[in-house]
Order: structure tokens, then C-alpha cells, then sequence
């Protein structure tokens, strides 16, 4: 079991560098927002529908059978990805070069840029704040709201389909606003900036006293979603045109990284004062700091050497 749970580990890895890279060659600096936000749309609402799916299933059908029937099924979606699927790639948009420039060599050194250090912070504090989410909030709802495990499901869930549903909606917002003359650099980070601010929510649903308020606080804390498209557009800028892949992949790298800290963080703070607010406060003042390297750390979108 552990061995197969490796081997998905090692196949789905392709999804966000490939995925970005995808987006990158078939669309325009000014349209890539949204399509950005549209394909990793389906990895937070997909826990909507695990959150609903999964447990009938298992009840219903046992492990082995819920397993099988969940790893088959995800197949389907290659019949209409090669039907659909343009057979070739060719660049929409070869702003900064080629994007199979031959005189260009992917090495260590591509590592070496300050704009992908500046990314690799900011999408490290943003995956942070969304680890804390996925991770402890089911458990934060049962236990401190004493809500039942099914309640805490659905209003989790809510909280997970608003911060999906509103990936795309931030990518079109900024891609709008851009195509009608305004500066790229200013309008995605500031769009990132004011999605990172709706974290203090979180701090609020925390310290609130009605379990009605708190839910209501955190659907508003989920807005955080706004900022994804833009993230990974302001990657895709930065980039140069043939390593778009192995910078999306790095900033993958510190995501997870955030992925693994977030978790044994919150839960060595309940552990250590006996409350869950300390954890969930961190989260939303690691994602504020993110916004710190999308403006210090991380120059105009445009490729730069170092």
C-alpha cells in the first residue's frame, strides 16, 4: 500500500509543472489568469466532492472496492484529454525567447534567480495557509465547535469549494483588468495582496464566540482562492519561456515543504497551549508574509537573469 501511495506520488508530480507549462504555450500573458486558475480549480473542489463521495462509498462498498473504483475511474479522463488535446504545442506567446530556444541549458543555475526565490517564498507561506485549512479545520470544527463529523464535513467542504470556486474568478478578474491597459506587474500582485489579506478572517473566525459567525468567517477566509490564477500567471511571466516546468516545479517543492511544516506546527501549538487559535493565527500571518515577497523579493513579470 505504501509502495503504490509512492508511485501516485510520483505520477501526479507532473500536474502542476505540466499543467503551467500548458497554460504558458497556449495562452497570452493577458489571458492566463483564468486558465490558470480553471486547472487547479479541480485539486480544492475535488475535496468537496471526496468529502461527500468517499464516505458513502466506504460504507457502502468497503475500502478495497472505494479504492479501486476512485483510481479507475480518474482514467476516464484521458479519453477526453487526447480527443480534445491540440496534437502539437506551438507558442501563443515567445515574449523573453523561444520557448525551445536550443541555446538555452536547464541547469542547477536556472534555480539561482531571485524572482523564483521571491515565488518559491510567497507560494510556501500561501500553501502553508492552506495546509492549515486542510489538515486541522474538519478537526477544529468537531472538537472546538463541537459540531457532528457530518457537519463538519459539509461546512468544511463549503470552505474548500469557495477557496476552488474562487481560483478562476481572481484569474479572470486580473486578466480583465490587464487586457484593458492596466500594468500587469501591479494589477496580479495586487490582486495576490488583497486575497492574502482575507487570511485575518481566519484569525476572526477563531476568537469568535457564536459556531455561526465562525462559519461565516471562514467562508470569507477562504478567498484566499483569488490569488491562486495570479500566482501562477506572475510565474509564468517571470519564467523564461523553456523553463517555465522546472520553476513551476520548484515552487511545487516549497508548497509541499509548507505542506509537510503546517500540520506538525498546528499540532505541536494545540499540544503546547491547549487551543487551536495559535496554530490557525500563524497561518494567516505566514500568508501575509508571503505578500512581502511578492512585492520585495519578486521584480516586474518579465524574465530576468538573476
Amino acid at each position: 500500500m505504501i509502495g503504490f501511495r509512492v508511485f501516485l506520488g510520483v505520477g501526479e508530480s507532473i500536474y502542476l509543472p505540466g499543467g503551467t507549462k500548458i497554460v504558458s504555450l497556449l495562452f497570452t500573458r493577458k489571458e492566463r489568469g483564468l486558465p490558470s486558475g480553471l486547472f487547479d480549480f479541480g485539486t480544492r473542489t475535488g475535496l468537496v466532492l471526496e468529502g461527500i463521495l468517499v464516505p458513502w462509498l466506504l460504507t457502502r462498498y468497503g475500502w478495497r472496492h472505494t479504492f479501486l473504483l476512485i483510481g479507475f475511474a480518474a482514467l476516464v479522463w484521458i479519453v477526453p484529454w487526447f480527443w480534445v488535446f491540440p496534437r502539437r504545442l506551438q507558442a501563443v506567446d515567445t515574449v523573453g525567447g523561444s520557448p525551445f530556444s536550443e541555446a538555452s541549458r536547464v541547469g542547477w543555475s536556472t534555480l539561482l534567480n531571485r524572482n523564483l526565490l521571491g515565488i518559491c517564498l510567497g507560494f510556501f507561506c500561501f500553501d502553508y495557509y492552506w495546509y492549515v485549512l486542510v489538515t486541522w479545520l474538519p478537526d477544529y470544527l468537531v472538537t472546538v465547535r463541537h459540531l457532528s463529523i457530518v457537519q463538519a464535513g459539509f461546512y468544511a467542504s463549503l470552505a474548500f469549494f469557495t477557496f476552488g470556486i474562487a481560483e478562476p474568478f481572481g484569474g479572470l478578474m486580473a486578466d480583465t483588468l490587464i487586457r484593458r491597459g492596466w500594468n500587469e506587474t501591479g494589477t496580479r500582485k495586487g490582486i495576490v495582496t488583497v486575497s492574502f489579506s482575507t487570511g485575518v478572517f481566519l484569525i476572526a473566525a477563531m476568537r469568535s464566540a457564536h459556531t455561526d459567525m465562525t462559519v461565516a468567517l471562514l467562508i470569507l477566509a477562504s478567498l484566499v482562492g483569488l490569488s491562486t490564477g495570479n500566482l501562477l500567471a506572475i510565474l509564468q511571466s517571470c519564467a523564461p519561456a523553456e523553463q517555465v516546468g522546472i520553476w513551476t516545479g520548484a515552487e511545487n517543492f516549497a508548497g509541499n515543504l509548507a505542506g509537510i511544516i503546517a500540520p506538525l506546527a498546528v499540532g505541536f501549538l494545540i499540544t503546547s497551549h491547549g487551543s487551536y487559535v495559535p496554530g490557525f493565527e500563524l497561518g494567516s500571518i505566514v500568508l501575509l508574509m508571503g505578500v512581502l515577497a511578492y512585492w520585495f523579493v519578486v521584480g516586474d513579470l518579465r524574465p530576468r537573469l538573476s
